[in-house]
């Protein structure tokens, strides 16, 4: 984790929506981005939690198809336009405030979360439903601004965001804040390195993120994701919801934390949030310096229509591997380091090979473990991460741009391998790929 000393001295509106003695706290609903699921914003619920925000106001949203066309106003397959992230944000924002019988709630988005938030707002009756807009990462000006393309959600010279965009960058009743990096966002880079075309314009920059009329934060040395689920990030987020300071920004420990969580897949060559039903999943128990099982399945499970795979009463110290397997898919082996806390969002996507081999998709002997940091990415010279002792190649030089990198071994022989993100530590088991194994070290913080 970054040091707390990096936080930068910045004018910060505190925004006091309710007080902490004798009120409920207000709803707060996360939108994830694009191609996410909810299971990203566990630990921001998590320091919440541990700073007595009531769980039961906290909320994540599954967009069924989390991942946006090429064309806005075409459809395709398994992927959502900007109008469809509205309705499905509409009535899950409906659905909270029915059963929290609350007027208005909070909305806090990552990246395309926050277009969806905007849009809401703007679009579709949000106004009068929304105290506090906090987006993190967006891209409200773009990710590139051409007069091509204009179709695309993510042009800032587009019809999707030049629509945002017009007259107020913000809306009237709602207050906006957005926290965004200083110059380590691979979505708000004034050149195109990290998108592919590199010493192109992308006619955008670091702050592209920014709106006129919000409050605009920013947080240095942080990442494209970082901004949205970093423990610096939190602090803000608390800040701007309750008017104070939390009491701290380490997860406290429950002493009996249960995980439940959905099993979903990939359907036309793209990531769901749907549920799949009929897949299998077995937890172990593992030994934390070899990745070992210390016995028999812990919990088992075959998941209904709903794509459940919970309750499992867990250990806060304990070590797991999580196996999830369904008909059409790999095999794969989830290894994780401690849950210090309950948590209803520890989803499991599987995927096909050629979605975590990249280009040694075609790869079937030997054995293969994957490294993966959800909540960022990994930067040279700013995070140390190592696979089996050794760097991984494909992680790129420059704006951290890269949240997963594979390990393959010649041999199926099953052996551990030690996986280093920062001050985390996952050892995992090798399984053979031949029989479609893969095993992962999916990292928390």
């Amino acid at each position: 984790m970054l040091a707390l000393s990096w936080w930068p001295i910045l004018p910060i509106l505190l925004i006091t929506i309710s007080s902490r003695v004798g009120a409920a706290d207000a709803p707060i609903l996360f939108v994830h981005g694009n191609g996410d699921s909810a299971a990203l914003w566990h630990t921001t619920l998590w320091r919440f939690e541990s700073n007595g925000y009531d769980p039961a106001a906290l909320f994540a949203i599954d967009m069924p198809h989390p991942s946006a066309p090429d064309k806005d106003t075409v459809r395709e397959v398994n992927r959502s336009t900007a109008r469809d992230q509205l309705e499905s944000l509409s009535q899950e924002v409906d659905r909270i405030l029915l059963a929290s019988r609350a007027d208005k709630l909070v909305l806090v988005g990552s990246s395309r979360g926050g277009n969806a938030i905007r849009n809401y707002i703007r679009n579709g009756g949000g106004r009068k439903k929304v105290s506090i807009a906090i987006l993190c990462g967006t891209p409200n000006h773009g990710v590139v601004a051409r007069p091509s393309g204009l179709d695309n959600e993510f042009n800032g010279m587009g019809h999707f965001l030049t629509g945002l965009n017009a007259g107020s960058e913000v809306d009237a009743g709602v207050t906006f804040v957005t926290i965004r990096s200083d110059t380590n966002d691979k979505y708000a880079q004034p050149t195109g390195e990290a998108l592919g075309f590199p010493g192109e314009s992308t006619g955008v920059s670091y702050d592209s993120p920014e709106l006129r009329g919000a409050t605009n934060l920013v947080l240095t040395g942080l990442d494209h994701r970082e901004v949205a689920f970093h423990q610096r990030t939190f602090r803000e987020l608390y800040r701007v919801v309750t008017g104070a300071e939390p009491a701290g920004l380490e997860i406290r420990s429950e002493a009996k934390p249960v995980f439940d969580g959905m099993v979903s897949g990939y359907e036309n060559e793209a990531a769901t949030n749907l549920p799949l039903a009929g897949a299998r999943l077995e937890i172990y128990e593992v030994e934390a310096a070899s990745g070992t099982r210390k016995g028999a399945a812990v919990h088992e499970a075959v998941t209904g229509d709903g794509g459940r795979w919970g309750p499992f009463d867990a250990s806060p110290t304990a070590f797991y591997e999580f196996v999830v397997s369904a008909e059409g898919y790999p095999t794969l082996h989830y290894y994780r380091s401690p849950f210090p806390r309950s948590s209803r969002y520890v989803h499991l996507r599987l995927a096909p090979l050629s979605a975590l081999l990249d280009d040694a998709a075609d790869r079937r002997t030997g054995s293969a473990v994957r490294m993966t940091r959800p909540r960022g990415y990994f930067g040279h010279g700013r995070d140390r991460f190592t696979m089996n002792g050794e760097v991984p190649d494909g992680i790129n030089e420059g704006v951290p741009s890269t949240s997963a990198a594979n390990l393959f071994f010649d041999t199926d022989r099953p052996q551990s391998v030690p996986v280093v993100l920062n001050e985390e530590t996952i050892v995992v088991r090798t399984h053979p790929l031949a029989q479609g194994h893969i095993s992962i070290a999916e990292f928390h913080y």
